[in-house]
């Protein structure tokens, strides 16, 4: 589901190749506390990977056949949940559709970066309800 996601988002990329690196993402959140939130209809279609000690959102991804169907507005709202006092993700700057997405929840652009992987331009974005500390 992951690598459908990604695939869909960014076909210039070979997701079946970082797999064992999403795994890796997942063990060593699970180690430092990260939580994951699953999204269900009849089979997994999306799921959120994020640290609520951390106030980070690692990984979030919905099945192509479920994208635009609230289900990452669902996955979203679990994770602002689990998170009041806010939270923060990085993104890449071409990835229009999770820009605009982030935007309609309220992420706001704190910071730019470097993926790691890609080599690609990112920006860190920041969701902080109102009347909550910043950091």
């Amino acid at each position: 589901m992951w690598v459908a996601a990604w695939t869909k988002a960014r076909s210039d990329i070979d997701f079946s190749a970082r797999a064992k690196w999403l795994e890796d993402v997942f063990a060593r959140s699970a180690d430092e506390g990260a939580q994951v939130v699953v999204a269900e209809d009849e089979g997994i279609v999306g799921f959120v990977l994020f640290d609520p000690v951390r106030r980070w959102l690692e990984q979030i991804a919905v099945a192509p056949l479920a994208q635009g169907r609230g289900v990452a507005r669902a996955l979203m709202a679990q994770v602002k949940a689990a998170c009041p006092e806010g939270l923060a993700l990085a993104v890449n700057v071409d990835n229009l559709r999770a820009l605009a997405f982030y935007a309609s929840e309220g992420f706001v652009r704190d910071a730019n970066g470097v993926n790691p992987l890609s080599g690609l331009p990112t920006c860190e974005l920041r969701w902080t309800p109102e009347g909550a500390s910043t950091r």
